[in-house]
């Protein structure tokens, strides 16, 4: 997707959202319900999350699997790392390795219609994320704390309000605005994060998905993406640079979710 009609398709959102009166956080309840299943089965979820964690080298950077993602990966606090086990992305394919690590949880995210892009987020002690803006306006973010320290918290900012993460405890926001992460924490951090398409009207709705199912997938950055998380599981590296691991502006469906995201 090229940016002259990405930023005609999120002038169309943006419209849709409210503009900029739109919100930065929203009631999980009142607008993607469905969510709420992945709460009722966290204990599930956290279990296969800390299995992955027993090698957690293993897993890589996010900008190991898009190069897209460096600022945000790879420049604040870069001795420590952001990593991201990927279970459901707008690419198509890649992922089965994973998927059969984590069952239960990428059988629970593939319940919920009109999602995105799945993984889990971890953030290594220290590691800070820095402000950036979500590229597209298609989606909104959820997160679910899996792992959170209970000593000096990292917390998130969404335009002009921080939110502090909890264990046990979901949020959903809208990833366009502004943000970043604070983590002055001596622990491990882990959430899962679920992108899930705006609730918008048709027309809106109609680009959207058009973008993220039809056109996303056959992207090169979508194509890029399978072949550096195909490099990473031969210990060779993507284009994203070197790798420890198997399997700007932000962690987002990118333009493979618009066409694919970012924190």
């Amino acid at each position: 997707m090229t940016d002259l009609i990405l930023r005609a398709v999120n002038r169309l959102f943006r419209r849709e959202a409210g503009g900029d009166g739109r919100p930065a956080f929203f009631d999980i309840d009142a607008t993607y319900p469905e969510l709420r299943l992945l709460d009722r089965h966290q204990a599930v979820i956290r279990e296969e999350m800390e299995a992955l964690l027993a090698d957690t080298a293993r897993i890589p950077k996010y900008h190991e699997v898009s190069e897209k993602e460096t600022y945000i990966s790879g420049t604040v606090d870069p001795d420590r790392a952001w990593r991201v086990f990927m279970l459901k992305w707008v690419a198509s394919g890649g992922l089965e390795p994973n998927r059969r690590r984590c069952p239960r949880t990428a059988e629970l995210v593939d319940r919920i219609p009109g999602v995105l892009q799945a993984f889990f987020s971890i953030l290594e002690p220290g590691k800070s994320i820095p402000a950036h803006d979500g590229p597209y306006l298609g989606y909104l973010r959820y997160h679910l704390a899996l792992r959170v320290p209970a000593q000096h918290p990292p917390k998130i900012r969404i335009k002009d309000t921080w939110y502090t993460w909890k264990s046990g405890e979901s949020v959903m926001f809208d990833d366009s605005w502004n943000h970043e992460v604070v983590n002055p924490s001596t622990e491990f951090r882990v959430v899962l994060i679920v992108d899930v398409m705006r609730p918008m009207g048709w027309l809106a709705h109609a680009t959207n998905h058009l973008l993220t199912r039809v056109i996303g997938p056959r992207t090169e950055e979508a194509r890029q993406a399978v072949a550096n998380m195909e490099a990473l599981r031969r210990g060779v590296g993507g284009r994203g640079g070197p790798t420890d691991a198997r399997p700007g502006r932000s962690a987002r469906p990118s333009h493979a979710h618009a066409a694919s995201t970012r924190t």
